[in-house]
């Protein structure tokens, strides 16, 4: 069978098909399963498929019993639980705790199930992981269970419910599985097969976080080498902790710090691990190199989702930004890693060859395009990674001409006729690329470019940990002039984030003066979440 011929199998139907009577791995998600490698799920799964791993995909299974979670069978080494592309009370509620009737990760966009007369139930339950774990437990008693993905990563530690509004203890000792994968997971998850697959422990595993009592954190020097975070009964009994316990866990993610965290829950103590390596960019290109479909398995229908990245394509990951409120530095990590030219034009040769493709590639991205092949000058370790504020640090080397080549060359590839970058830029590093903010401006842009500033008073810039004021003022000048120049019309399409703590009414009014004075409109607010 060619590669991208075939999905991995989501029903018992394609597990007959391929003549299977066993999985090694079964990987559940709050999402409808789309083979694409923007969903966690899919490039999990490929993954380990490409490691010799059989791997089944239970994707949106019914949350009311047990049974959609016998469908595969007992899995030979574990089940892996992730919500889903996006946190499940992200999915299910906006900023405000009001009820989200939309879903872009389910099919036609419809968090329901279907339905007769009655009550509707949410193909999402509330903290997924969790209730997918309870009901693995009744299926299958001691299964090793593995979370991942967004939800399980960044609530690893104590964190805030805002839909609950309370404090919540660590996902892994909720959900009582037995490991926790954070960040991207591809060398965690493999490990963990390999160990399960030998018959070994699952200590010490980079890239994950452990459960454990008293006795385990003292036998294993724990004790004396991990940073200790405030507990959970020390941050119940003063809030102002837990935002000790961030900022402690936030300074140690950016130095990649090898040195454990702990932090004690109500009976059990959570242990991070050093983080997993970085990928190469090599190891990243055979990631999106795996033979993914790209479309989305045909139980599940049209999935919005996959809908606006079906001929997209990733070509970095990572971000040095560490803007206040965005967990990509968090989950993705602090370390850009840019993929390799030529398997960039081999995706976009796979994606021209696609019977819906016309001609248009909808865009290249990740966390920030133009971040592309961007990269640290030092010579020494840099603890810091603090790369953009509060202004472009002068040891990152920020070079257009990579971009500028894969520009040339991915709109010079057979069956394209428009490149389009519809991720989100950065000004400040626009500005310092000269020649490639006028290529943006005259050929990639469709319908819109699409900017951050986030705000525009400088007290909140600063709580965000964004670049101050004038930038967008000299973007906004420097990007009509050169659109003059071209004879274009540009418009701008500005990010902005309302509610961001610390901001207040009179902050609203001067942003809504500034942006007012600068000719923007906000067509994508965002209440802060």
């Amino acid at each position: 069978m060619s590669p991208g011929s075939r999905f991995l199998p989501a029903t018992s139907r394609d597990m007959a098909d391929l003549g299977w009577d066993y999985v090694d791995i079964v990987l559940v998600t709050g999402d409808a399963y789309v083979d694409h490698p923007a969903f966690g799920v899919a490039l999990i799964g490929r993954w380990l498929e490409a490691h010799g791993y059989r791997v089944a995909v239970l994707a949106q299974p019914g949350h009311h019993d047990s049974s959609p979670f016998t469908v595969f069978g007992r899995p030979r080494l574990f089940f892996g639980v992730s919500a889903g592309n996006l946190d499940s009370i992200v999915a299910n509620y906006t900023g405000n705790a009001r009820v989200r009737h939309t879903d872009a990760y389910s099919p036609g966009g419809d968090p329901y199930f279907p339905s007769g007369r009655g009550k509707r139930h949410r193909r999402r339950p509330d903290r997924a992981t969790i209730r997918y774990c309870q009901l693995i437990r009744q299926a299958w008693g001691d299964v090793p269970i593995v979370l991942g993905g967004i939800e399980a990563s960044l609530r690893r530690f104590v964190h805030y419910d805002y839909q609950q509004e309370r404090l919540r203890g660590s996902v892994l000792t909720d959900a009582k599985a037995d490991i926790l994968v954070y960040g991207m997971g591809e060398l965690a998850s493999l490990e963990i097969a390999r160990r399960l697959e030998e018959g070994r422990g699952l200590h010490d595993i980079p890239g994950t976080c452990e459960r454990l009592t008293d006795n385990d954190l003292g036998s294993r020097n724990f004790a004396d080498t991990a940073v200790k975070l405030p507990s959970w009964h020390e941050i119940k009994n003063d809030v102002s902790l837990f935002l000790d316990a961030e900022l402690t866990a936030d300074r140690h993610a950016r130095a990649m710090s090898e040195r454990p965290l702990a932090q004690r829950q109500q009976a059990m103590w959570v242990v991070q691990n050093r983080p997993a390596r970085p990928l190469t960019p090599r190891e990243l290109d055979r990631v999106y190199e795996l033979p993914f479909t790209r479309m989305a398995h045909p139980s599940f229908g049209q999935v919005p989702a996959q809908k606006m990245i079906r001929h997209s394509v990733t070509i970095v990951r990572g971000c040095v930004g560490n803007c206040s409120f965005c967990s990509i530095a968090r989950h993705q990590g602090p370390q850009i890693i840019s993929r390799t030219i030529p398997s960039i034009m081999e995706e976009i040769k796979r994606v021209a060859a696609m019977p819906d493709f016309h001609g248009t590639v909808t865009d290249l991205g990740g966390p920030t395009a133009n971040l592309f092949g961007v990269r640290c000058g030092r010579t020494t370790a840099c603890t810091r990674r603090d790369c953009l504020y509060p202004s472009v640090c002068n040891k990152l080397i920020v070079d257009q001409q990579p971009m500028l080549e894969l520009l040339d060359k991915v709109s010079r590839a057979p069956g394209v006729r428009h490149v389009f970058i519809s991720s989100g830029l950065r000004m400040d590093l626009l500005l310092k690329t000269p020649e490639l903010m006028s290529r943006i401006i005259a050929r990639h842009v469709s319908g819109a470019m699409k900017i951050a500033p986030e705000h525009s008073e400088p007290g909140v810039l600063k709580l965000m940990h964004k670049p101050d004021s004038g930038l967008l003022s000299t973007f906004v000048r420097r990007a009509g002039e050169i659109a003059r120049v071209q004879g274009k019309r540009l418009v701008l399409n500005p990010y902005i984030i309302s509610s961001h703590p610390g901001c207040t009414p009179d902050d609203m009014k001067a942003l809504v003066r500034n942006l007012r004075r600068l000719g923007l409109r906000v067509k994508q607010p965002q209440d802060f979440t």
